[in-house]
């Protein structure tokens, strides 16, 4: 279980960065794709319980105040 969740952890990490990245890069819709990949992973990993769901709420929260600080 520990690898797993490991696993699921490393990869919200990799989809974060990338939506950030393409945030600050200023293309709006690989942003908005960026951003809606890694919202559906950490609700993903939040219903399995590798995450708390608050936490994975405002970190969605904070992507989408920053993709629409974008737009």
């Amino acid at each position: 279980r520990n690898t797993r969740n490991s696993y699921f952890q490393a990869t919200a990490r990799t989809f974060l960065k990338r939506a950030r990245q393409s945030i600050e890069d200023g293309d709006a819709n690989a942003a908005q794709v960026a951003v809606k990949k890694a919202t559906s992973f950490l609700d993903h990993i939040a219903t399995r319980g590798v995450i708390p769901k608050k936490r994975a709420s405002r970190v969605k929260g904070r992507l989408n105040r920053q993709l629409a600080a974008l737009s």
